[in-house]
């Protein structure tokens, strides 16, 4: 108990803030939760969901888990998005992972956890072998790692719109979209992987388009990259040389 004082203490001010800023804070919460999205994304003590897209406490419902997986096995997740859809009647869910998980990392690698930690990561490398061809082209391991953080998201997602209660939702056209989104500790900002779903979609055609679409936006963003570093190069060489570039 004396260990964990200091975050009774916290909780304390914490509140305090909250009702010196708004009176009715907790009266509003203890009412209801009317959120109008489901956040699923990685257990990750560095990614906190409504910091990051600046939604107060009941604006946004949160699944969490490592490497943000979401299997049809998996009753918790699935029971949270039955939940969030059937009763709360969310409009979006996204399924959001973030560049530098160290999940994704040990199912690229194969490095062994222990436990039931590698089954879990079982479905990563799922998605990893699934796409092997795609992986194997990038030279570096941050490439490898970066693509397989979006090809996971990608997956996640498609298998959100596979479940049950979302095909059944779009069946009795419950307003209901499926996003795709990578969060970059780097510099705190979310990246939209072009991925909408709206309707139900072969599974097939929806994962070619949303491959064509993931790897466009990345052949895009290393063009950029690559004139960046030419420019700077440029400009580096002309100031070392006395010469404006």
């Amino acid at each position: 108990m004396e260990d964990l004082q200091h975050l009774l203490d916290n909780n304390r001010r914490w509140a305090a803030r909250a009702v010196a800023s708004d009176p009715d804070f907790f009266r509003r919460l203890e009412g209801q939760q009317a959120p109008d999205y489901l956040w699923i994304g990685c257990s990750d003590s560095r990614v906190p969901a409504n910091e990051i897209v600046d939604l107060a406490p009941g604006e946004l419902f949160v699944h969490r888990n490592v490497a943000n997986v979401v299997s049809h096995g998996d009753a918790n997740c699935q029971s949270v998005i039955q939940f969030a859809v059937d009763v709360l009647k969310v409009e979006h869910i996204m399924v959001v992972g973030h560049y530098g998980c160290g999940g994704v990392k040990m199912a690229l690698h194969c490095e062994p956890v222990g436990g039931v930690a590698d089954y879990w990561l079982g479905h990563v490398r799922e998605v990893a072998c699934k796409h092997q061809t795609l992986i194997d082209l990038e030279t570096s391991d941050t490439g490898r790692e970066t693509l397989l953080c979006e090809l996971n998201v990608m997956e996640q997602a498609i298998n959100v719109c596979a479940s049950p209660t979302v095909r059944a939702a779009w069946a009795r056209q419950q307003p209901l979209t499926v996003h795709g989104w990578v969060y970059s500790l780097r510099d705190g900002l979310v990246r939209h992987l072009d991925f909408d779903v709206s309707r139900p979609e072969n599974v097939t055609a929806l994962r070619q388009r949303a491959l064509t679409r993931l790897m466009e936006a990345r052949s895009e963003f290393k063009a950029r990259s690559k004139a960046l570093r030419a420019e700077v190069r440029a400009q580096v060489a002309a100031e070392a040389a006395g010469t404006p570039p």
